[in-house]
């Protein structure tokens, strides 16, 4: 949808300057821009251009043959009749024979040409109009206006009536600041790569501005038709082909005053619709999601987010040490003497000998493994740390 302005200046087409008069902004350019329904209708409009073209079906059938069927020791394919010249016993008809039929061939009842709805056209046609309004796609299609006053950019009808040849309209086009799409449009002609050269489509040429106009009888088609990459077309008459060409909208389009204020009539508005169309209407106002989400009255009519319970992950106690010191308290503990005895096996701690005396009831065993892991602690501190942490990932 195009930003919507409630006036657009005149402009002069001799000076290239604003005059007092100011034109309502019609509705049209208050659409939103469809570029799939852009796309759709110009690839099958464009299909509409097309002409019938192939070959006749009778072409490698025109002769009397027939198969020898099996036992000849050759193919079943049909092979002409007669004798006394080298084409009798030739294969034909086949598209892999000499002077047979081709594979598939282009024939005249094809379907060549595509329908399109008339709502569907119109929608196509409002919303390559509505882009047109926008500067920045206007831009982006690659057209020059860095030099042009205003987007829609409107010629008032008294001085457009004035051009009447080729020098006029290459006068106006400077003076409005348009003349440097039109050498963007000429320095592009080159050759055609392919076989399009042969086929009277020699040149290639960028498209340049779009002068849009309402009356026959002034001169301005004259003016215009012989300047490079300039289209003409009458508003009465609008085609997507013209408006978005190759199905990419934001085409650069020079207006006369009567044409632009013929839209509303032509297309209707939201209050006073056309009979059987309707303008077709954006669905939001605002399209800045981000600013729409993070808003406080939004924030204020949605529930808050629902933070649920952690999901519990059941770890196997036989494998995660955590989990079984969840269910056994001592199993930290049994692990590290499992530990100090497989260090006392491998040599690296020094067993202490019971010292138990005789006539003593407890046994001082007890006593010993304590003072031989603090004897030992600095020995085998970062080897036990290494690996009880490994043990607890």
């Amino acid at each position: 949808m195009s930003t919507a302005r409630p006036v657009v200046s005149e402009i002069d087409a001799q000076t290239g300057k604003k005059t007092e008069k100011t034109l309502a902004l019609p509705d049209v350019f208050s659409a939103p821009i469809r570029t799939d329904v852009v796309a759709v209708v110009h690839r099958d409009m464009a299909k509409n251009r097309r002409q019938a073209h192939g070959i006749s079906p009778l072409v490698g059938m025109l002769y009397s043959a027939e198969s020898w069927h099996s036992g000849r020791a050759v193919a079943r394919i049909p092979r002409v009749n007669g004798g006394g010249t080298h084409r009798s016993g030739q294969a034909a008809f086949g598209n892999m024979t000499r002077g047979g039929h081709m594979y598939s061939p282009k024939t005249t009842y094809r379907r060549w040409h595509r329908r399109v709805n008339v709502n569907m056209r119109r929608y196509a046609i409002v919303s390559a109009l509505a882009a047109s309004a926008v500067p920045a796609l206007v831009m982006a299609r690659g057209h020059r206006i860095e030099k042009v006053a205003e987007v829609p950019l409107v010629l008032s009808a008294e001085s457009a009536a004035k051009i009447k040849k080729t020098k006029d309209a290459v006068a106006c086009l400077k003076a409005i600041g348009a003349y440097d799409d039109v050498e963007r449009a000429a320095a592009s002609r080159q050759i055609r790569s392919g076989k399009g050269k042969l086929r009277n489509r020699r040149h290639t040429m960028r498209r340049g501005p779009l002068v849009i106009y309402n009356d026959n009888k002034s001169g301005l088609t004259r003016a215009f038709r012989n300047v490079p990459g300039v289209d003409l077309c009458k508003v009465t008459r609008l085609s997507i082909l013209k408006l978005a060409p190759g199905a990419h909208v934001g085409r650069f389009i020079i207006w006369t005053a009567d044409a632009f204020e013929a839209l509303d009539k032509i297309y209707g508005t939201y209050e006073a619709p056309r009979k059987g169309f309707s303008l077709p209407r954006a669905k939001m106002a605002n399209t800045d999601l981000a600013r729409i989400m993070h808003s406080e009255s939004v924030k204020k009519a949605v529930k808050p987010a629902h933070v649920g319970k952690p999901r519990y992950v059941r770890c196997n106690p036989l494998r995660n040490l955590r989990a079984l010191a969840k269910l056994n308290p001592r199993a930290i503990a049994q692990r590290r003497g499992d530990i100090v005895a497989q260090r006392i096996k491998a040599g690296l701690i020094k067993p202490v000998e019971c010292k138990k005396k005789d006539g003593e009831k407890k046994c001082c065993c007890k006593k010993a493994r304590i003072q031989a892991k603090k004897a030992t602690r600095k020995q085998i501190r970062e080897q036990h740390k290494k690996f009880v942490e490994a043990l607890l990932a």
